[in-house]
């Protein structure tokens, strides 16, 4: 009783692949309390202990029988086929569901404010005609989509009514330039002028009037 109690104590926790491993200890354990009475007992102590340790092990031990890596006392889906990747609870792992791709479209707008024309001028120049020549063709290799809102300004210098009509001159000499470079007519959303009334830089010097006339095209 001593022996059999001895054994399964050492055997407990233990998993059925470890049957060598009880045998041997149950060997030499058995061995070792019959060698206390004499030596004909210590192998048959050998005997009994490693076959009661070893068969012990293989019906109480815990397995994995699916062989899935996860013991037969944890795995909750036994029976899972050969390959199968599982979680720690040895169910199958749940594939993912691919996201649905999102299309964006983000808006950018693009404004072209390095047109300026000459005083009391709606005449483009050779620099802004270079400069509206690689805008249409970007526009039309890149974004043939794209809306053109185009607008004039001028300098404060002369009456608020003559700096109207000037600036939408001007926004028009522009419009007129990009449709003769190949924009179609449709893509130009609006041509307005502002006036003197949007300026960008001090109208009190001769730099800061050359800056205010211009014409800025806003690109959608």
């Amino acid at each position: 009783m001593a022996l059999v109690a001895t054994l399964l104590t050492g055997c407990a926790g233990l998993q059925k692949t470890d049957w060598p491993k009880c045998a041997a200890v149950g060997g030499v354990v058995g061995a070792g309390l019959g060698a206390i009475e004499s030596s004909t007992y210590a192998g048959w102590g050998a005997l009994i202990g490693a076959g009661t340790a070893a068969a012990y092990c293989w019906v109480h031990g815990d397995g994995d029988e699916d062989g899935d890596g996860v013991l037969d006392s944890r795995d909750k889906c036994p029976g899972t086929p050969p390959g199968t990747q599982v979680d720690a609870d040895g169910c199958p792992l749940k594939a993912e569901e691919p996201m649905a791709e999102e299309v964006v479209v983000e808006q950018v707008t693009i404004v072209v404010r390095d047109l300026l024309f000459a005083f009391d001028s709606a005449k483009l120049t050779p620099a802004d005609e270079a400069t509206l020549d690689e805008v249409a063709g970007r526009l039309k290799n890149e974004a043939p989509n794209a809306k053109l809102n185009i607008t004039g300004h001028t300098d404060s210098v002369g009456t608020d009514a003559y700096n109207q009509g000037l600036s939408e001159r001007r926004a028009n000499a522009v419009a007129d330039y990009l449709i003769r470079s190949g924009i179609p007519a449709s893509s130009i959303a609006s041509v307005s002028g502002a006036g003197e009334s949007q300026p960008v830089a001090d109208n009190a010097t001769k730099d800061g009037r050359a800056a205010n006339r211009r014409v800025e095209i806003e690109i959608d």
